[in-house]
């Protein structure tokens, strides 16, 4: 039983993993005070749209309510140029019905995980595992491997940003609406590359931060242990 401990604790592990790394992208979306504002005045967003900043503002607070799912629709009237208009046109409503499936997708995921953690913590509890001694040596060596390969995929996106933004759009998306103009589409002047480098690299450090917090705590009730049976 030993091995099949230690293998749910792997599984247990990466599925832990994968929740942090999803809820470190919704805490860089969701949760982070006057981001959106320092990054549009750090890239001139508001000349780009000709749009004041409250405004702008407000149409990003509504655009993220919907790709979490608390709107149903992308109809957000606003002010551009002094002119009153729709922020949004079509082809750009169309491209984020697809990037809300995400999002939404991505919430799922992270249930989906949490459900295996449930289950796996269920089962090696219900089959005696100890828990205090087999956890901490799974999460600690799950944790340096999962890192390691975010790690060398991070380097490897980082090192040609341009190029995996356009492989990611391919990878998750089946059309070309996502190829926006800017001069006709308001929302790839919003986002542009330099703010989804940025949002990366702030999601990185999150998720970094996160995964080295759980490490040192599991390392830490090892080395208490081990410090224990000296003591004995």
């Amino acid at each position: 039983m030993k091995y099949i401990h230690y293998g749910l604790g792997i599984v247990l592990t990466f599925c832990l993993m994968t929740a942090l790394l999803l809820t470190s992208v919704e805490a860089v979306a969701y949760w982070t005070p006057g981001y959106y504002e320092k990054e549009y005045t750090k890239y001139n967003v508001t000349a780009a749209v000709h749009m004041e900043m409250d405004d702008l503002l407000d149409v990003t607070h509504e655009m993220m309510a919907y790709l979490r799912g608390r709107r149903e629709d992308l109809h957000v009237p606003t002010i551009v140029g002094g002119q009153p208009r729709e922020f949004f046109n079509d082809r750009e409503i169309a491209h984020m019905e697809d990037v809300r499936g995400l999002f939404i997708g991505g919430l799922r995921l992270r249930l989906i995980c949490l459900a295996v953690i449930a289950v796996c913590l269920a089962v090696m509890a219900g089959t005696k595992a100890n828990l205090r001694h087999v956890l901490p040596r799974a999460v600690c060596a799950g944790t340096g491997l999962f890192f390691a390969l975010v790690c060398v995929l991070a380097a490897v996106i980082f090192s040609d940003f341009s190029k995996y933004f356009i492989v990611f759009h391919h990878i998750f998306f089946d059309n070309d609406l996502w190829i926006l103009d800017p001069r006709t589409d308001l929302l790839i002047n919003i986002v542009p590359e330099p703010f989804f480098m940025d949002t990366a690299a702030r999601i990185a450090l999150v998720y970094g931060i996160s995964v080295a917090a759980v490490f040192l705590v599991c390392l830490g009730i090892l080395l208490a242990d081990r410090r224990h049976k000296k003591a004995r």
